[in-house]
């Protein structure tokens, strides 16, 4: 919380250091590998936490969200991720130098932004106060809805490996992941969403669920969804979306569980969790490069280059056809925070799985895939974790700089024995206010200085008035010098006479 809030940094990047630290590659107190299939174990951890993100994610969203905002939803979900897509495939085989197809298949890993990572800038007390609440539903419909998504992409590029026609393969994909595992998780997901909601009413009308069990239904959908979708073999993710969204779609569940935070501490348990882990199994040694391509600087590279120029400029191209985003400001904001987390880790473990088979036994990209997946995702929640941080302190450059120059401006760099040092013959500035010349006398300790001496520049304004002006009547004015008079708290009495401090 202390990290979060005051910091602005990510918790999950304070997670996956302290991973890290404890991992083999640093203390060594906690191996994974040691006593779990990692591999296996990671895709079921990570398939249950998109699911409770992007099921969290659709429980936010506004009523009839999905509808209103379709146009921005098909325009993020469509040109933007199928560029994020193919200039990630585009740098991964320049730096790493594998086939297209290959670049195609790890690419298709890091499209998707991540729910997780997603979650933790469109909430918290910088998001707001600085991100407009429409950008920041924009965001959490856009990574909830294509997590479920990846899944075209991958097995694109699996099918185009795997069988020998490009005929073949395209079909086959178009019948098992389009029509199946796309279209028919959204209504799978739909159904699902709708039934609960409406037993949910009945049951809250009838009085048979308590206020404990309402509030972790949420949970219990993302189990039921999860289960019922995966028997049939469809894509669970994109379904448990459609079912959070379904469920909230009058605005009936998110408004009774608004004020809950019941949702908001399972999300951080599970995050926390999540990122500890993955900075125990993250296999650092491989950053160091075993093969020629494969190697530290590529990695930082091809991070750098698909940070960069995987997302931002076609959200900034397609900023006026996106109704949802409304500013050049929005659309920086939106283009550059497309995290790659979670997601990309899931996804990375079914392509693992996949390329197992023999008939994919001799690809180059069974030895890459990991290594880049999680320099990616390292990179990427390194870069995001300190962007807030950064945005705070390059804002509070301009505010500093005028402060230092506004100071330098009203205090003179060399001590005089007079006030200021100006002659007795000229204007004198205190403070910025001008007073007359034979104010120039004043008597000081010789310990006062400019800062205490501007801190009283308007009390001895107050104390010193031309003889010309028109008396007043709460002061009285002195004959010879033509000045008021007044025993001042800090410096003692005025001395109108011409001996120094």
């Amino acid at each position: 919380m202390v990290v979060k809030e005051w910091l602005f940094l990510s918790d999950t990047l304070v997670a996956l250091l302290f991973g890290a630290t404890v991992g083999p590659a640093g203390i060594g107190a906690v191996d994974p590998a040691s006593w779990i299939d990692v591999p296996s174990f990671t895709l079921e951890l990570t398939r249950l936490i998109i699911a409770i993100q992007v099921m969290a994610a659709g429980i936010t969203l506004p009523k009839k969200y999905l509808t209103k905002e379709l146009t921005s939803l098909l325009m993020l979900l469509g040109p933007v991720m199928a560029w994020m897509w193919l200039t990630s495939a585009v740098i991964i085989m320049l730096v790493f130098r594998l086939s297209f197809i290959e670049s195609l298949l790890i690419a298709s890993c890091v499209a998707p932004t991540d729910p997780v990572l997603a979650n933790s800038i469109v909430r918290g007390k910088f998001a707001e106060a600085k991100v407009p609440q429409h950008v920041r539903n924009i965001i959490s419909a856009e990574s909830g809805a294509n997590d479920g998504l990846g899944y075209p992409y991958l097995y694109l590029a699996l099918y185009l490996l795997k069988y020998a026609t490009a005929k073949e393969a395209l079909t086959r994909w178009f019948v098992a992941v389009v029509l199946w595992e796309v279209l028919m998780s959204m209504v799978f997901g739909a159904a699902i969403g709708w039934a609960a909601r409406k037993l949910l009413q009945f049951a809250r009308k009838q009085g048979w669920i308590d206020h404990d069990s309402f509030l972790s239904f949420a949970i219990s959908l993302t189990l039921l969804t999860l289960g019922l979708v995966s028997l049939v073999g469809s894509d669970d993710i994109l379904a448990c979306f459609v079912a959070g969204n379904t469920l909230t779609w009058d605005d009936w569940f998110r408004e009774e569980t608004k004020e809950a935070h019941f949702q908001d501490v399972l999300d951080t348990l599970f995050n926390f969790t999540f990122f500890i882990y993955l900075g125990t199994i993250i296999p650092w040694n491989e950053f160091t490069g075993g093969m020629d391509t494969l190697t530290t600087g590529r990695l930082v590279v091809s991070a750098v280059l698909i940070l960069l120029f995987r997302r931002l400029p076609m959200v900034l191209a397609v900023t006026k056809l996106t109704p949802a985003i409304e500013t050049f400001r929005e659309s920086l904001f939106a283009g550059w925070f497309g995290p790659i987390g979670v997601g990309a880790v899931f996804y990375a473990m079914v392509a693992y799985n996949e390329l197992q088979d023999t008939m994919l036994a001799d690809l180059r990209a069974k030895e890459f895939l990991l290594p880049i997946v999680y320099s990616l995702v390292t990179a990427s929640v390194i870069v995001h974790g300190i962007t807030i941080p950064l945005y705070h302190i390059v804002s509070a450059v301009p505010n500093a700089t005028f402060a230092v120059s506004e100071y330098l401006s009203r205090t003179p760099s060399q001590p005089s024995p007079r006030l200021f040092g100006f002659s007795p013959r000229s204007l004198t500035e205190i403070g910025g206010l001008r007073l007359p010349a034979n104010a120039s006398g004043l008597s000081l300790p010789r310990h006062a200085t400019a800062i205490t001496v501007r801190q009283h520049a308007r009390h001895l304004a107050d104390d010193i008035v031309p003889s010309s002006c028109p008396p007043d009547p709460v002061h009285t004015p002195l004959q010879a010098s033509g000045l008021q008079h007044k025993v001042l708290p800090s410096y003692g009495s005025v001395d109108t006479g011409n001996d120094g401090i």
